[in-house]
């Protein structure tokens, strides 16, 4: 039998078998270390360890031993235990069984045999362990033939599928997880079992739905999961906002190109040019605005206006329905949303500097991951068309250099403050002060003066006089 001690090389895992062995009961490491081992993948921090006893005393006993010392985080309620040591996380949990109610995810617990704890894993490939015990140290323990579903690329469940997935429904969105992120296939009777058991999704909490989503959204293409999570109907539940922009009506033989599909297009385009989280979300998002705008007129086919405007405002209400941070990273992508056809119609016509002035003013910081999800945009199998754009994209880079060199507009600051309007017309605050920065800002934008102060204290004499004020001081 092949014996995997190569992979067990951090001296952790020799303080965890010396203090087994003291408290004389056999400890395995078990999970994704083990799987990613077995994948040639590169290690994670995090170590799962099973004990065919008390979890929280060999934590204990492991931290108590070691040559820096580690805090013990436990919860009796489950029998895990954490500790910290050399930037790993270890979590020590004792072998179980579990048993699930209809309405909960959360399991009552018994203890069990090795073979318990591995009845309960969510996959084959996480099932494998590696012995940790002095006698058989490295030795591997397959009972489900995980390592044979490793190679040859498959997702399959220790159990019925229906049981594992039923149990604890987050496994349904794992399954889909590990097949975008490994580029592995769902066995077929266990994405039957999902299709059948999608509702009970509903069970989960969003923050964890969210979490899953997040590392569709991180693989390398994230369409895989998506098209999946449709399939399985799980993304009618979790994100009906997408779902609602698939198919294509036709009406006196005009038709629209499918959104659902064309906005994965987009997402796994810009995987390809940014590893931002909440960039590849607004590519998610883009075009979600396109469903409740869409509308068909007679005399110029299928329109979706103000589709961008709408679908900034979703941003909002998804991200709050999921739960997910209404800070700035929510602000960042609804702007890139709101945003997301500007540069896309400069790229289609003559590329001015009033035009691009304006473009920079409104993405300030964001202009370059705004351009990055433009560019993604373009889906066309038109070669020369798809060609045109992006060559058109490069002179609205360039016009970006150009302009911002020369104007500063990117956080554009008022040259003019309200204070010196207020004592150069000696007047009180008052809607005139709104109108003069206003206008001096147009002008600046425009190209009609130069972003100094010189022009802009000439530009608001200038407004301040058509407003019938008087300068008292010059």
């Amino acid at each position: 039998m092949t014996n995997y001690k190569s992979a067990l090389q951090h001296s952790i895992f020799r303080y965890i078998s010396e203090a087994a062995e003291l408290l004389d009961f056999p400890v395995y490491v078990i999970g994704g270390f083990v799987r990613d081992h077995l994948m040639g993948r590169p290690p994670k921090n995090d170590i799962d360890i099973v004990a065919v006893g008390d979890g929280i005393a060999l934590a204990k006993a492991v931290a108590s031993s070691l040559p820096e010392k580690s805090k013990v985080s436990y919860f009796k309620t489950y029998g895990t235990a954490m500790i910290h040591f050399d930037g790993l996380d270890i979590e020590f949990v004792g072998a179980r069984i579990e048993s699930y109610s209809e309405n909960s995810r959360n399991p009552s617990v018994l203890p069990g045999s090795l073979e318990d704890d591995q009845n309960r894993r969510d996959f084959t490939i996480n099932a494998i362990a590696f012995d940790l015990s002095s006698k058989h140290f490295g030795q591997l323990v397959d009972p489900f033939e995980g390592l044979k579903d490793l190679a040859s690329g498959v997702l399959r469940t220790p159990l019925e599928p229906e049981t594992t997935y039923n149990d604890d429904p987050l496994r349904m969105m794992r399954a889909i997880r590990f097949a975008a992120q490994l580029n592995f296939e769902i066995e077929k009777s266990s994405l039957e079992a999902i299709t059948q058991l999608a509702e009970r999704i509903q069970i989960i909490s969003e923050e964890r739905i969210v979490t899953e989503i997040n590392k569709i959204l991180d693989s390398e293409k994230p369409s895989v999961g998506f098209l999946l999570l449709e399939e399985t109907g799980l993304l009618e539940y979790i994100l009906p906002e997408l779902t609602a922009l698939k198919g294509i009506d036709e009406i006196e033989g005009q038709k629209h190109k499918d959104n659902f599909y064309h906005t994965l297009e987009v997402v796994d385009n810009i995987s390809k040019n940014t590893d931002n989280l909440w960039l590849r979300w607004a590519a998610l998002l883009h075009d979600i605005g396109k469903a409740p705008t869409k509308k068909f007129h007679d005399r110029v086919g299928w329109t979706f206006h103000g589709h961008e405007f709408e679908g900034s405002k979703m941003v909002f209400k998804l991200f709050k329905r999921l739960k997910m941070p209404l800070n700035d990273k929510m602000k960042f992508v609804q702007k890139m949303v709101f945003m997301s056809s500007r540069p896309i119609a400069l790229a289609s016509e003559e590329v001015t500097d009033s035009a691009v002035r304006r473009l920079v003013f409104d993405a300030g910081d964001y202009v370059e991951d705004l351009m990055i999800l433009c560019e993604a945009d373009i889906t066309t199998k038109n070669k020369k068309r798809f060609r045109r754009y992006h060559d058109n994209f490069k002179m609205v880079r360039q016009k970006i250099v150009e302009v911002e060199e020369r104007d500063h507009i990117r956080n554009f600051q008022p040259p003019i403050s309200g204070e010196l309007i207020i004592q150069t017309f000696d007047i009180r605050p008052s809607k005139a002060i709104g109108l003069i920065k206003e206008g001096i800002k147009e002008a600046i934008l425009e190209g009609e003066i130069p972003n100094d102060y010189q022009a802009a204290y000439d530009k608001m004499l200038e407004i301040g006089q058509e407003l019938g004020l008087k300068a008292t001081i010059k």
